[in-house]
């Protein structure tokens, strides 16, 4: 198979090539199989299943779902970990209560675990001096951290990885679907007339890796009121459903909008979150993520 340059574009490829040869479809003599893209995780490492977590666009709380979701598994018994690789928009570290820095050696990475639950944790702002600093770095960059993210991390014993995707179908999108070995996606949207269109970027995308689709995540499904009880679709009447079918794939949770949730996440406390309503949507994910 061809050799490849620091860009992991191959040898005496044609001139505009990006190195993405599951997504090409020139025939050229220094195409690779697609299977050669895939990183092999650390010697040490140990994970039985990989699940994206993705959003066609930003502010969808894609991070939530996942930090949710890592929660709600560790909690029925199972070793979670969980990969940020939203290198310049990282959150998951906070929203644990992390403050400490991973720490590593010449050749590991070692993540932080969470005191409640015992969640590994590897995120950018884990290595920063200050987590308010930004991460300045092009695209190419961007994607070598978060395949050395996969693949110099000691992941342990880990029975499920999440992987908490930046926004839309960029550079880093292209990298994890290339170079983790991912089991599936969760979708996470909102329920706006954009709903169609950004599920179908994702899904679509998934398509063009033959990554499968586990389901959709509806977040801000509606939210309750405090007096009666009473569902207010404050986005609208939910389309997931329509959505859903139009692209044969199951509706994993509609979650309401709740402010504990953010209130837990500025804190660092998710791990102590217990809203009946929430915590009932998301356990939905549990017999068909498993």
């Amino acid at each position: 198979m061809s050799e490849t340059n620091e860009n992991n574009i191959p040898e005496g490829a044609p001139e505009g090539c990006g190195g993405s040869c599951s997504s090409c479809g020139m025939d050229c003599s220094s195409r690779k199989d697609p299977a050669d893209l895939i990183a092999s995780p650390h010697p040490e490492s140990k994970i039985s299943h990989v699940i994206g977590v993705v959003s066609g666009k930003g502010g969808v709380g894609k991070s939530a779902v996942t930090e949710l979701l890592a929660v709600t598994f560790a909690k029925a018994g199972k070793k979670v970990g969980i990969l940020d690789a939203d290198i310049t928009g990282p959150s998951i570290p906070k929203a644990f209560g992390m403050k400490e820095r991973a720490t590593g050696n010449e050749t590991t990475i070692f993540p932080v675990t969470s005191k409640k639950l015992g969640i590994d944790v590897m995120s950018i702002n884990l290595l920063l001096e200050n987590d308010t600093d930004p991460v300045v770095w092009r695209g190419p960059v961007i994607g070598g951290t978060v395949k050395q993210f996969y693949t110099d991390v000691l992941w342990k014993d880990i029975d499920y990885l999440f992987v908490d995707m930046p926004p839309g179908t960029g550079d880093v999108a292209l990298t994890v679907f290339q170079s983790i070995p991912l089991d599936g996606i969760v979708v996470v949207t909102t329920p706006q007339d954009l709903v169609s269109m950004i599920v179908g970027k994702a899904i679509h995308m998934a398509g063009l890796m033959n990554i499968p689709v586990l389901g959709i995540v509806e977040n801000m499904s509606y939210a309750l009121c405090p007096d009666c009880g009473k569902k207010i679709h404050i986005f609208g009447e939910s389309k997931i459903a329509d959505v859903a079918g139009e692209y044969s794939v199951p509706v994993l949770a509609q979650l309401p909008i709740t402010s504990e949730l953010a209130k837990a996440c500025d804190a660092g406390t998710i791990e102590d979150f217990d809203d009946d309503a929430v915590i009932e949507a998301i356990s939905n994910c549990l017999p068909v993520l498993k």
